[in-house]
């Protein structure tokens, strides 16, 4: 079986996505099925045989090598009021009437 792992982003004319999309609703099987069917054969026309482990050992990267790396998600820090100094509180006149220090 397969792995699933890659994603393949591309553009198309909206008209020919729907055309595409009813078609395989009509021979039950879905965009994915057909568009991975339709790589499998246009590599076999063309003699190309893709296997992870045959990539890695000709030293070509393999799809999990070419991933971008995830991201960590930062930590969240507790925003300041504009014109303030962190750390520093407003009198309590200023913060009664509002009124900002220059």
């Amino acid at each position: 079986m397969e792995l699933k792992t890659a994603r393949l982003t591309l553009l198309i004319d909206p008209n020919k996505k729907v055309a595409f999309e009813r078609l395989c609703a009509r021979l039950d099987s879905t965009a994915s099925q057909v568009v991975r069917q339709l790589i499998r054969d246009y590599l076999a026309e063309h003699g190309v045989d893709v296997v992870a482990a045959d990539l890695a050992s000709e030293g070509d990267p393999t799809p999990a090598d070419s991933a971008p790396a995830k991201r960590q998600t930062p930590v969240a820090r507790k925003a300041s009021s504009p014109g303030r100094t962190p750390g520093v509180k407003a009198s309590p006149t200023a913060a009664r009437s509002g009124a900002r220090r220059r």
